[in-house]
């Protein structure tokens, strides 16, 4: 299956290929008229999509599509008009690998790390609550993301930011010897768990909507009545469960970002900046991949700038250069 990947698309590129279909809605414009709006991936990044044909369905999220548009930009972010979508058919060579994001690890291994953690920590009133947490959570651990888009957007990318939490609070933690390791780790491993609950998604790490609780509640408000529901199936209380609560509650930093209490120790501080740091950090390289060098990227909302890919990244990177950008092909590669 040869064709541009996502992370390639430039203004006025035509594209034909195969895309994953992570949203797809049918709405109405303001003169009344229906199309389609879409947010289509591959392995490199998602684009949103507009079909100006009310007549045509909506896919259904988790399928793939054929599609044959012409990339524009639109408020300062790359859209692609869509002009044909179709179904594809057993004639057709998809490769489903290379649509559908997934994290850079096998679940089951990042999972095994989480658990040598676990294992490996001293007090064992934090070790009973995180393997209830876990056992609460289930199989949706394997495939759930970490977002809806932004950061880890992808199969089983609570794992990999979990456990990217997990790695950055090991190697600091030598640094600051004061700090309880314990509590931190259980922190990391804990903060996020309860977007198994937040969000609906399908194996495919495909996130539809939020749920009902993720709507009333959010991840941080449940987070709490998760530890304290793991540490009554663990019998376990005591002040770890009001201080993992609190991290849990407070790792988000401030209230304009969803978190009613800053912060109030130390641990809880760190996890807050850990998990800051990896989530922009997940976020940042997707940006570099999809950026060329030398260019800026358009404005990233979530961070509130646009970014510069600089030059001495380009061999790390394998993004294309600004000056040598593969050239746009003035017609299409096959029939759609």
């Amino acid at each position: 299956m040869q064709q541009p990947t996502v992370a390639s698309l430039r203004p006025n590129m035509k594209f034909e290929g195969f895309l994953l279909v992570r949203t797809g809605d049918q709405r109405t414009s303001s003169n009344g008229g229906k199309y389609l709006d879409m947010t289509l991936c591959d392995t490199s990044g998602d684009i949103n999509c507009k079909m100006w044909d009310g007549t045509v369905p909506p896919p259904r999220q988790g399928s793939i599509v054929k599609v044959r548009g012409t990339v524009q930009e639109y408020n300062g972010r790359l859209q692609m008009r869509i002009e044909r979508l179709r179904q594809p058919g057993p004639e057709d060579d998809v490769d489903a690998s290379q649509l559908m994001p997934c994290a850079p690890e096998k679940p089951e291994s990042m999972l095994a790390e989480i658990h040598r953690a676990i294992d490996s920590m001293a007090t064992p009133e934090l070790q009973g609550i995180l393997r209830e947490m876990l056992a609460m959570c289930g199989d949706k651990l394997m495939y759930f993301p970490a977002a809806q888009r932004v950061h880890h957007a992808e199969r089983s990318g609570l794992l990999h930011h979990t456990l990217g939490v997990l790695r950055a609070a090991e190697a600091l933690l030598p640094l600051y010897p004061f700090l309880d390791g314990d509590l931190l780790r259980a922190g990391c491993i804990a903060h996020d768990l309860s977007k198994t609950v937040e969000f609906v998604s399908d194996e495919a790490g495909n996130v539809s909507d939020y749920s009902a609780e993720g709507q009333l509640l959010g991840h941080l408000v449940h987070g709490v009545a998760q530890v304290q529901e793991a540490a009554r199936r663990a019998g376990v209380s005591g002040e770890y469960v009001l201080l993992l609560s609190h991290m849990v509650i407070s790792h988000h930093g401030q209230p304009d970002h969803g978190s009613p209490r800053p912060p109030m120790f130390p641990e809880a501080e760190m996890l807050h900046l850990l998990d800051d740091m990896d989530a922009k950090m997940n976020e940042m390289e997707g940006i570099m991949r999809r950026t060329p060098v030398g260019a800026f990227s358009e404005k990233i909302w979530s961070l509130d700038r646009r970014l510069y890919h600089p030059r001495t990244r380009a061999a790390a990177d394998g993004a294309p250069d600004e000056e040598n950008a593969a050239p746009e092909r003035d017609s299409y590669d096959g029939l759609l």
